[in-house]
């Protein structure tokens, strides 16, 4: 079984300016991606989950709060489940892979943050997508 983990990225800075990069990210099993921009600091959006579908998440402005939770019960999930926590900022192009079986909430921390969504599947290529309440795993 896979856990969520940061693929680490980092900057180059010389008289030219600054690059960004993540040369360990391998993109051979991205299909599709989106940005998320939450309307503002006190929003948070989820709980969203995917049994089958991977997602790797990175902040290309501002910084993100960003908590997952293992299901492995879809019809039931446990309230109790132990919440993860990464935080996501645009200053190195660290990226966060999410393997299947997850949940995640994501908060902005700054006004203007931007989040890079990644996902292995097509929209509409198979239906994996399961709400819950915001406070629903909230202990």
């Amino acid at each position: 079984m896979e856990i969520p983990k940061i693929i680490y990225g980092g900057n180059h800075l010389d008289e030219r300016g600054t690059l960004l990069f993540n040369n360990n990210f391998d993109a051979s099993e991205v299909k599709r991606i989106y940005f998320i921009e939450n309307k503002d600091v006190n929003f948070v959006r989820g709980w969203i989950g995917h049994k089958i579908e991977q997602r790797w998440f990175s902040a290309v402005a501002g910084t993100f709060i960003i908590k997952l939770v293992k299901i492995d019960n879809w019809i039931e999930p446990d309230k109790q489940t132990k919440i993860i926590e990464f935080e996501l900022d645009n200053h190195l192009l660290n990226i966060l892979h999410i393997p299947q079986g997850y949940a995640t909430a994501i908060q902005a921390k700054e006004d203007g943050s931007r989040l890079l969504v990644m996902a292995n599947y097509l929209l509409g290529e198979i239906d994996d997508q399961y709400r819950f309440d915001i406070d629903y795993f909230e202990n």
